[in-house]
């Protein structure tokens, strides 16, 4: 099955991240590893309510690490590993500049 994490951010070109021949990652471990990189990252939720939502945690994740992080590609890998295991899509498309998760 085809599976893709892009990342856009602005005045940056799109990071793919094809995971089409990379081992699944559990999903226990990759909430594990999605928690950790945002309490890392020192992330805040993004509702007033302090909800937060799967996909709120891999978009602001995303938001904190930047181009910068998404540059080495054993970090892409495994937030890529992370976010289609935890969301449990084979395709998610995470557009920084629009705050939006797509699938």
């Amino acid at each position: 099955m085809y599976s893709e994490v892009t990342v856009t951010f602005k005045n940056s070109p799109p990071v793919r991240m094809d995971l089409n021949e990379v081992q699944p990652m559990p999903h226990d471990v990759a909430r594990a590893w999605l928690d950790e990189q945002f309490t890392q990252m020192g992330c805040e939720p993004l509702r007033p309510t302090g909800k937060l939502l799967m996909a709120d945690k891999v978009l602001v994740v995303a938001q904190a690490a930047g181009p910068q992080q998404f540059a080495d590609a054993a970090w892409a890998q495994a937030f890529a590993r992370a976010a289609s295991a935890s969301l449990a899509k084979p395709v998610i498309h995470i557009d920084v500049p629009a705050m939006a998760v797509s699938y």
